[in-house]
């Protein structure tokens, strides 16, 4: 790790119109610029309503939402509609923390396989799902089907990237096609789907493939009654906007951001993935030479992997894309000066001060800090305007206004 920052003075903005930097991050880079809040809260709740009640709160504060799907007692579809309802009105994106950290024999050890095993392996890939990917694109949470970027440990090796990415994907493609549904009672009517058309009618059809079959010619005497549901979903790929306004000036009013809110519009049809590469808890066993292997086995696919959940920023080069997710930030009660090296959970606690300005943090990651506040959307606000300050002092204020020259 260095302790010299200097490189990370370049303002968020800047970042964002580097070459390199995959169009999620870029839209992500804006959205923080935008907003003026590098604040991701996690909500470590129980419930769905609980979710969704700590989005409504504390939305117009973050950046990020962190979620834990598989803590929510009665997660379901409704609530993944109602939260993505609540991040496309708020302007939010969602991070689901999966931390991904198995994968299945094949993925692990490719050499284990004969060469005739491997190759039909590799010509069937896109029908193999691994055990990562299952966990990914399928079963009750489906995160790449709903979540912005997740997470993943290395500890399985690089292909981890690899996997995750190809099923990302093919997720991706396939919610560019239609869900219809139909309950017939009477005379049947034919029955189609998306897999009806192939991807070249698909594209023919703006990537809306919702199919209308006829209507029968009912017979004398029979009844025909039809509920028919026809869903579907357009997305656009967006990976080459870029954004040239300055907006994180003091004076700055809150119709220009509304504004640029809407002039930026919704994610592009992406997801990222954020590699485990540091943790904030006491007697972690991550070692130095895991943190260096993610930094090297982010490197590709380039577009993929945007950040790094770590205590400090893992690259500090000029032109450094990646992004810096720093959990274990807390503020002390107004009126208090102090923070516990523990909070008593084995978590170190740090202000945003320190994370941002001391550790080259990008994005810090607030729990119970704003989850057993009394007011939670105070206290996200205060949280923001902290962790926006320590940014500021960051990079000086004269470079975030001079970041369009």
């Amino acid at each position: 790790m260095t302790s010299d920052h200097r490189p990370l003075a370049v303002p968020y903005s800047a970042r964002a119109n580097f070459p390199s930097t995959p169009p999620l991050a870029r839209y992500l880079l804006h959205l923080i610029s935008i907003k003026r809040s590098n604040l991701c809260v996690s909500a470590d709740v129980q419930t769905s309503s609980a979710l969704l009640q700590l989005a409504e709160e504390v939305g117009d504060s973050i950046c990020v939402l962190q979620t834990h799907a598989d803590g929510i007692d009665d997660f379901s579809e409704s609530t993944i509609r109602a939260l993505s309802e609540i991040a496309s009105r708020k302007m939010f994106l969602i991070f689901e923390d999966r931390r991904f950290g198995d994968m299945d024999g094949m993925w692990r050890d490719p050499a284990c396989l004969d060469r005739a095993r491997w190759l039909i392996y590799r010509l069937s890939r896109f029908y193999f799902v691994g055990t990562v990917q299952s966990q990914h694109t399928r079963g009750p949470l489906s995160v790449a089907t709903w979540a912005h970027l997740t997470s993943a440990y290395l500890f399985p090796g690089p292909s981890i990237i690899s996997a995750l990415y190809s099923a990302t994907a093919t997720a991706l493609t396939s919610l560019n096609r239609s869900v219809f549904t139909e309950i017939t009672t009477g005379t049947p009517r034919p029955s189609f789907d998306a897999s009806f058309f192939d991807d070249e009618a698909a594209d023919d059809l703006g990537h809306s493939c919702s199919v209308n079959p006829p209507l029968p010619s009912p017979s004398s005497g029979t009844s025909v009654v039809t509920t028919t549901t026809t869903i579907t979903q357009i997305f656009e790929t967006r990976p080459g906007f870029l954004w040239n306004r300055s907006l994180s000036s003091q004076d700055m009013k809150l119709r220009d951001m509304e504004q640029a809110l809407r002039d930026l519009g919704p994610p592009p049809h992406a997801r990222g993935l954020l590699l485990m590469a540091e943790m904030s808890s006491q007697g972690n066993l991550i070692t130095p030479e895991y943190t260096s292997s993610c930094v090297s086995a982010a490197r590709v696919p380039s577009d993929f992997v945007i950040g790094y959940i770590s205590q400090h920023a893992l690259k500090s080069g000029p032109k450094n894309v990646s992004l810096t997710f720093a959990p274990g930030v807390y503020l002390p009660p107004e009126g208090e000066d102090e923070i516990s090296e523990d909070d008593g959970s084995g978590q170190r606690g740090r202000s945003p001060r320190e994370a941002v300005v001391e550790d080259g943090a990008d994005i810090i990651i607030v729990g119970r800090g704003v989850l057993e506040a009394n007011d939670p959307r105070e206290e996200a606000e205060r949280y923001r305007k902290k962790a926006w300050e320590a940014y500021e002092e960051r990079i000086g204020r004269r470079n975030e206004e001079d970041d369009d020259d």
